[in-house]
Parts: structure tokens; C-alpha cells; sequence
């Protein structure tokens, strides 16, 4: 065992109880900012247009995804990851104190003024998260052993859930008992303590200078690199053509808040129910299928996640009551579980120790123009032919991201031995 091993194997369980709380911490932030329900609903009071308020997670997730490859050279030169994480993840905190400064000044300025102010803030946001992304994940990777991995993303994601379904009812009370401006300045207020918190814990991770790690002087330009990979490795190249068109089986996923709002007239403490809903079932199938997933492969688990994505937009579609939203959100967890946080895990499996930033990036900022893509082709059959027609659309796109993962992605575990 060399040095650096030596030092994680010492520090796992520190840095795997300061992961823990960090994720605790950023879930209370993430529930009083919710971008699958607080942000719309914000949004909602100052446009009614479908793809604006599409763009809201699509933004967030374009924003993580993006700048994954551009940084990737420079993280795989890094012997210490945590600086960078730090530095960068500034960035995806303190414009969630922009967004509570916009919801006190919207009586004053009026929407014209505040709804682009909103949406720079969330563009800024989501580029920190993605600046931050790759470093982060690399620094994980590190500390964490990799037959532990898939179960500590799966424990650190349902940490987080447990109490972002907490927060998610205590701003829908919130939004309720308080009048505007004062209901969303206090959530994002909330939201931002937390996000600090969050840093704060995360800047106790312990993470060894790796000065064994072999550097090149010079490095090839990232595309030379990326063109290579996917030549050479066609099961990764597969695993990217299924996480593209997942994009668009999850498309319809943005909108289920907005549509219960205008098709069951549900109110604000209801949207803070599902959102615990959600939560709650995130936080039981991501230790669940994190758990799995370390043992039966992860393959499996978004094989599973993709078939939840068939249930949530039939049931969706043919929903007769708001009741029912508690299924599709409930399924919608399990397929965003799959995406996320079993993606994570799968990804950095793929390729070897040197090449992971690279795999990293493009896992990600090769999906980034079709994340961005799917809401505004999804809020457009919205408008067009309404809500129930994007959700049949994203049940067939379902359908078919399942039977390409089924038979074109092997298991890169079992495929590198």
C-alpha cells in the first residue's frame, strides 16, 4: 500500500461522516430552492410560457454538464483536487442570495426587470455547479475506495433527500402563510444559509497531495484525447448515445408541478408534499440502488431507472386526480436516481485512473446541448398540443432509451476484465 493509500484507508471514515453532513446541509438548502418546484413556482407569477419555465432544471443540469470536458485537462494535473473544488463552488452558492434579492425587489421592478435577472442568476449558478463538478468528482474517486463508491454517492444522495424532504414541506407552509415578496425571499434566504453551511463542512474533507501521480509536461489538446477514447472504447460510446436520449425520455419531467398547478388547481402546500414525495423516494433508492449497484452492477440499477421513466409519464398522462402525482413522482425519483447519482457511479468506471477527468467530461458536456434541447422541444408540444402530449412523448422516448441500454451498454466492470 503507498502513501496516499495509506492516508485514505486512515481518513475514510472522517471524510466519509464529512460527506455525509455536507450533503445534509446542502439538502436543506436545496429544499427551500427546489428547482423542480420552488423556482417554477416563482417563475410561474411572472410568465405563464411553458418552455421558460422547462428551462428552469434543464438550465441547472446544462450548467453542471458544460464545463465538465473544458476542465478536464487541468483537473488531470491536479495532485490535490480540494482548492479547486472550493474555489469553484463559490460560484454555484451565492447568486442563490441573487435570487432573494430578485424575489424582494419584484414588487418594485416589476417582471420585466426581474424575470432575466432570475434566469442570469440560475444560468450563473449552474455554471459554478459544473465548474465545480469535475473536481469534485475526481476528489471522490480519490478518497473513496472504488468498491465503496457506488454505495457512498447512494448514501450521501439519501442523506441529502432526507432533508430536502423536510425543508420541501416547510417552504411550501411558507409560501403559504406569508405574502409576496416576503414567502420566496424567506425560502431563498433559508436556502443560501444552508448552501454555506454545506461549504463549510465540505472544506474539512482530508485529501492527500498525491506526489507519486505521474504528470506530463505537456498535454494533447482535450479533443485529440476525447476523439481517441471514443474510437477505442465503444461501449462508452454507447453509454453516451443512451444518456443523450435519456434527456428526452425525462422531458416531460419539468413540467408535472406546473401541470397539477393548472390541471388540478393544486396549491403551494401540496407541491411542497410531492416534492417530500419525491425526496423521500430518492433518499430510500438512492441507498438502495447505490447499495445494488456495488454489487450487482450499476447497468442494472439504470436499466431499472429507465423503465420508471415509462411509469411516471403513462401515469402522468392518464392521471385523473392530483392524487395520483404522488406515483409519478415517486417513479420520477427513481429514474432521476438512475440518471444521477448511479450515473456518477458507472461513469467513473469506464477507462483508466489517468484518463478519468476525460471520461468525466464527457459523460457530461457531450449531453449538455441536448439537455438544454429536450424542455424547449418539450414545453413546445406543450403549448402546442398540451402537457398530456409531452408526457406520451416521453413514455415512448422511455421505451426506447430502455432497449438501447439492454442491448448495446455492457456492464465496463465486466467488459475491462
Amino acid at each position: 500500500m503507498n502513501t496516499v493509500s495509506a492516508y485514505i484507508h486512515k481518513h475514510l471514515r472522517f471524510n466519509v461522516f464529512v460527506g455525509l453532513v455536507d450533503a445534509a446541509l446542502f439538502g436543506v438548502g436545496w429544499g427551500f430552492s427546489s428547482f423542480g418546484t420552488i423556482i417554477p413556482l416563482f417563475v410561474s407569477q411572472m410568465t405563464d410560457s411553458a418552455i421558460l419555465i422547462g428551462l428552469i432544471p434543464a438550465i441547472h443540469a446544462v450548467g453542471w454538464q458544460l464545463p465538465q470536458l473544458f476542465t478536464a485537462n487541468q483537473v488531470a494535473r491536479l495532485r490535490r483536487y480540494k482548492p479547486m473544488v472550493l474555489l469553484m463552488t463559490i460560484h454555484e452558492r451565492l447568486p442563490f442570495m441573487g435570487l432573494a434579492l430578485a424575489a424582494w425587489l419584484l414588487p418594485v421592478w416589476g417582471a420585466k426587470v426581474v424575470l432575466p435577472f432570475t434566469f442570469l442568476m440560475l444560468i450563473w449558478q449552474g455554471l459554478g455547479s459544473g465548474f465545480t463538478a469535475n473536481p469534485w468528482q475526481s476528489m471522490i474517486a480519490k478518497i473513496i475506495p472504488a468498491e465503496a463508491r457506488g454505495s457512498f454517492f447512494g448514501v450521501q444522495a439519501a442523506v441529502a433527500n432526507i432533508t430536502i424532504s423536510g425543508t420541501a414541506v416547510i417552504a411550501g407552509y411558507l409560501l403559504d402563510l406569508f405574502d409576496s415578496p416576503l414567502d420566496y425571499v424567506l425560502c431563498f434566504g433559508i436556502a443560501s444559509i444552508g448552501y454555506w453551511l454545506s461549504m463549510a463542512v465540505l472544506s474539512l474533507t482530508r485529501e492527500p497531495e498525491d506526489n507519486e501521480k505521474i504528470i506530463p509536461e505537456h498535454t494533447s489538446p482535450v479533443w485529440q484525447g476525447l476523439v481517441e477514447i471514443l474510437r477505442r472504447d465503444r461501449n462508452f460510446a454507447a453509454f453516451m448515445l443512451v444518456r443523450i436520449l435519456y434527456q428526452f425520455a425525462t422531458m416531460g419531467f419539468a413540467f408535472y408541478i406546473v401541470y397539477g398547478l393548472r390541471r388540478f388547481d393544486m396549491g403551494p402546500v401540496i407541491a411542497g408534499y410531492l416534492t417530500a414525495a419525491l425526496t423521500i423516494s430518492q433518499t430510500i433508492a438512492n441507498a438502495g440502488m447505490g447499495w445494488l449497484g456495488d454489487r450487482v452492477g450499476h447497468r442494472a440499477m439504470l436499466i431499472v431507472g429507465m423503465l420508471a421513466v415509462v411509469v411516471s409519464s403513462l401515469v402522468a398522462w392518464v392521471a385523473p386526480s392530483v392524487n395520483w402525482l404522488y406515483l409519478v413522482f415517486i417513479a420520477a425519483a427513481l429514474a432521476n436516481v438512475a440518471y444521477w447519482t448511479i450515473g456518477m457511479a458507472i461513469t467513473v468506471e469506464f477507462g483508466s485512473e489517468a484518463e478519468r477527468p476525460l471520461y468525466i467530461g464527457m459523460s457530461n458536456t457531450f449531453v449538455a446541448p441536448f439537455t438544454i434541447a429536450a424542455p424547449i422541444v418539450g414545453g413546445w408540444i406543450a403549448d402546442s398540443f398540451g402537457y398530456q402530449s409531452t408526457f406520451l412523448v416521453s413514455a415512448l422516448g422511455g421505451m426506447v432509451v430502455t432497449l438501447l441500454m439492454i442491448f448495446l451498454v455492457k456492464d465496463p466492470r465486466k467488459a475491462a476484465r
